[in-house]
């Protein structure tokens, strides 16, 4: 039984926190059975990649926003691997501030919402954002 070459994990994962009041931008997929998966804007980083200017390129990608980044909020940890072969690494959450709050979303995404933390309890996270548990 051959193994499967697996792909090199990133350095870290870098995520923006965009707030709106008490409230922070979510973007929204839609999975097969049709039930929404929430996700903050984030972007892989490799290992000697610049983690703000990869964020500032992930939002205008994701989500159309040209946005700004700050300090580093907090930090977690992420899997970057699978369920039976873990890759733990940083996950950098940024603060970012943008002019507009106008969302222009990327093909792949079903929506976006503003979303405080109390409004999380039953949400499904994507799989590159369940570290914010």
């Amino acid at each position: 039984m051959k193994k499967r070459a697996q792909p090199a994990a990133p350095a870290a994962i870098a995520a923006g926190l965009l707030e709106d009041g008490e409230r922070a931008l979510f973007l929204v997929r839609k999975n097969m059975l049709g039930e929404e998966i929430f996700e903050i804007p984030c972007a892989e980083i490799a290992g000697g990649e610049n983690p703000v200017a990869a964020l500032c390129a992930a939002f205008r990608q994701q989500a159309g926003i040209d946005a700004e980044v700050h300090e580093i909020l907090f930090e977690r940890k992420h899997n970057a691997g699978t369920r039976k072969r873990r890759a733990i690494v940083p996950a950098l959450v940024f603060k970012v501030t943008a002019k507009s709050h106008a969302v222009r979303l990327a093909p792949g995404f079903s929506g976006y919402k503003w979303l405080a933390p109390s409004d999380m309890g039953g949400k499904k996270l994507s799989r590159k954002s369940e570290w914010l548990r």
